[in-house]
């Protein structure tokens, strides 16, 4: 099988649908032993993590998603090694895009090689696109507890990462877990 994330254009679905979403995903492919793992609903897009079997195309997935709403972008997923300048900047594009999932991945795998308070840090901000990924399920609760979370993990961290603006991200964090409002930001 053949692993794969495919968005379409969120035409005004919400993460209240996400799980409709799912189950409308899975009854449309259900007949070609193509799994869809799980759905996720952004601003702009709608992403499902897709497993497709060798012997069916993943244009066929693509055709039959398309009945729901138009195709945004798709890609296999496969690990990539890159450097770690490179990582945090692809994961902080996939984070300001609201392709949390994908920032989480990118990120891990610098966070694998990292030490002390950078270790943390890198695992803070994984928590916090991981807490956006349940808040596109409506599941609040789960993003509120991930991002308290995240919080201890961002204790030491303070001014610039990268470009990241670490003291306005723990502002962001402590407002929304202080409120339960969760309002998604860029970093």
């Amino acid at each position: 099988m053949q692993r794969y994330i495919i968005q379409l254009k969120n035409q005004n679905y919400s993460p209240k649908q996400a799980n409709w979403l799912l189950n409308k995903a899975r009854s449309l492919v259900s007949d070609i032993g193509v799994i869809v793992r799980d759905t996720r609903v952004a601003t702009r897009h709608i992403e499902f993590d897709t497993s497709v079997p060798e012997n069916n195309s993943i244009e066929e997935v693509i055709r039959r998603f398309t009945t729901i709403s138009p195709l945004s972008e798709y890609e296999p997923i496969v690990e990539k090694r890159m450097e770690k300048h490179e990582a945090i900047m692809k994961a902080r594009d996939l984070f300001n895009d609201e392709k949390y999932w994908g920032a989480h991945e990118v990120l891990e795998s610098v966070w694998k090689d990292a030490h002390h308070e950078e270790k943390d840090l890198l695992n803070g901000i994984i928590l916090i696109a991981a807490a956006f990924v349940h808040d596109e399920k409506d599941e609040t609760s789960i993003c509120i507890a991930i991002l308290s979370r995240a919080m201890k993990k961002l204790s030491k961290a303070e001014g610039l990462y990268f470009g990241m603006d670490l003291d306005e991200i723990k502002k962001r964090v402590l407002r929304i877990i202080e409120t339960g409002k969760i309002e998604r930001f860029t970093i």
